[in-house]
């Protein structure tokens, strides 16, 4: 609750026409966001508890099995340390992460072996590097937007559901964001050649953050639509463009499936998490609904089919959105970083599973660019509903109706105190003034 008045008082003192006194400069920013993260990042993972899974699914690999096949429970067992930390829904499901993130969790796993706290501590480095590729390419991005990089840095890096769910949730979103970034902000210095270094660079560094989870290749087609526009933005330059992205895009890939020894098995477990129902995925959301109102009507229990439709209309949605986007970058229209945001947004909220940390594929990017004041008002909003949608714990709020509730009335408690002390610190100093 500190974190979050803290954050909304910060930006306060921001504008979109640029830092406002007393506003924090974007050194200060980048200190305050490292003193906030420093406590969440010695605490043990709260807010989800995918990164048991990780651990997992690291082990497996190390161990000469297929996770892309084998769950942890059949693969480690049920009693190993490692599977006990596991929600039981995915104790039998494969990893659908990309060979480069279980490669990476593999060499952990060489260090940590079985130990839990260990092995989440190591995997919190993984996550804090992205988090730092973010920090370095948000203000760079934000620059070539013509935005103030104080007010990128403070809506996309020192966001609390950056701080919650990629430093202290410790999800590989924060690798795969960062690489993307990375990737498109060294894309973006290219010339029109495309041999140019930084192009094939910055690709490399796109389909990287793709071998971690895939959304991140979408970057590519925006990246090949600026270079094709710089060229003159003939159906031409387009394929020419293509071609290019596609032979690094699959080089990097084969090289990271034989060399890993992983394989492509990854592209087969990319549902995986598609046997849940989320509330927050409109697409579900129909379904359910549609098929609540097949069994009231006496039609049968038809959801299961109900739900194939509507997500395969939401990725239909969501492809036509990307395409219109990648349109307006040819055309001028839009650039690349703002088209990236609102169609990774379009995937997510048209997808059918959405977890609050989903939002980050879009909301970290468009906190670069100069979006309307309806449109940061609404991402300000979002964050500071979303990051208290999940409880510490990482499960819900079921079953729960004590625990919960006590622990939000002390932190309501230690809140007011806590305000009341710096209330009083400002009034003295007015006073001394």
């Amino acid at each position: 609750g500190m974190l979050l008045l803290a954050w909304l008082w910060m930006g306060r003192m921001l504008s979109v026409r640029g830092a406002v006194p007393p506003a924090p400069e974007r050194a200060e920013l980048a200190r305050t966001g490292l003193l906030w993260a420093l406590p969440l990042a010695v605490a043990p993972p709260m807010f989800s508890k995918d990164v048991y899974s990780y651990l997992a699914q690291s082990a497996i690999a190390a161990r000469g099995l297929d996770p892309y096949v084998l769950g942890p429970a059949a693969a480690l067992g049920v009693d190993d340390p490692l599977t006990r930390a596991i929600p039981t829904i995915w104790r039998d499901t494969p990893a659908p992460y990309g060979p480069l993130f279980l490669f990476l969790g593999e060499m952990l796993t060489t260090v940590t072996g079985d130990n839990v706290v260990l092995g989440y501590y190591a995997h919190r480095v993984l996550a804090l590097a992205g988090v730092a590729l973010v920090v370095w390419a948000l203000p760079r991005l934000a620059q070539r937007c013509g935005l103030d990089s104080g007010l990128a840095l403070w809506l996309g890096a020192v966001n609390p559901l950056v701080l919650f769910h990629l430093v202290s949730g410790i999800h590989n979103e924060a690798l795969m964001i960062g690489l993307m970034l990375a990737g498109l902000e060294l894309g973006l210095r290219a010339s029109n050649r495309l041999t140019d270094p930084w192009f094939l660079a910055g690709a490399v560094l796109i389909t990287a953050g793709a071998a971690i989870k895939l959304p991140a290749l979408l970057a590519l087609g925006f990246l090949g639509m600026h270079q094709a526009r710089q060229r003159g933005g003939r159906f031409v330059d387009i394929v020419q463009a293509a071609l290019v992205l596609g032979v690094v895009a699959a080089a990097v890939l084969a090289a990271l499936g034989f060399g890993t020894g992983l394989g492509f098995g990854w592209t087969q477990t990319l549902g995986t998490a598609n046997v849940i129902r989320s509330w927050m995925s409109l697409s579900t959301d129909i379904g359910q609904l549609a098929g609540q109102i097949g069994i009231l009507a006496g039609l049968g229990d038809h959801t299961d089919a109900v739900l194939t439709v509507s997500r395969g209309l939401g990725g239909l949605a969501a492809a036509a959105v990307c395409l219109r986007l990648l349109l307006g970058v040819r055309s001028g229209r839009i650039d690349p970083v703002t088209g990236l945001g609102v169609s990774l947004g379009a995937v997510v909220l048209l997808g059918p599973v959405v977890h609050p940390w989903y939002l980050l594929w879009a909301a970290i990017p468009l906190a670069a660019v100069r979006g309307l004041p309806q449109h940061r008002r609404f991402a300000l909003a979002a964050s500071a509903v979303l990051a208290v949608m999940v409880p510490p714990t990482g499960a819900d709020f079921d079953f729960r109706a004590y625990q919960l509730p006590m622990a939000i009335l002390a932190g309501i408690a230690i809140l007011l105190v806590a305000l009341g002390a710096v209330r009083r610190q400002l009034a003295h100093r007015v006073i001394s003034d």
